[in-house]
């Protein structure tokens, strides 16, 4: 678990940041947390269809759920207005 020395350090680094740079690892950060949840949904897809888990309809709704994500998550990190 980070110290409260090492939280202050970041939040300093963080801040110390253009508003052009913190946006852009934002982004990134999103578009990094949408690949992991679509990830997710295809591995637990799978493992559905391979007969690991108990088939209650679900595979169809997790690529749904995956592609949802990927569409939404570059739809989101589109410039909008003046920032």
């Amino acid at each position: 678990m980070p110290s409260a020395a090492d939280a202050a350090d970041a939040a300093d680094g963080w801040h110390a940041l253009t508003d052009a740079q913190q946006l852009s690892l934002a982004r990134a950060a999103l578009r990094r947390a949408a690949e992991i949840l679509a990830g997710q949904a295809e591995l637990l897809a799978e493992e559905i269809e391979s007969g690991a888990l108990r088939d209650r309809g679900g595979p169809e709704a997790l690529r749904l759920f995956a592609a949802l994500v990927r569409a939404t998550s570059r739809d989101a990190c589109e410039a909008i207005g003046h920032a």
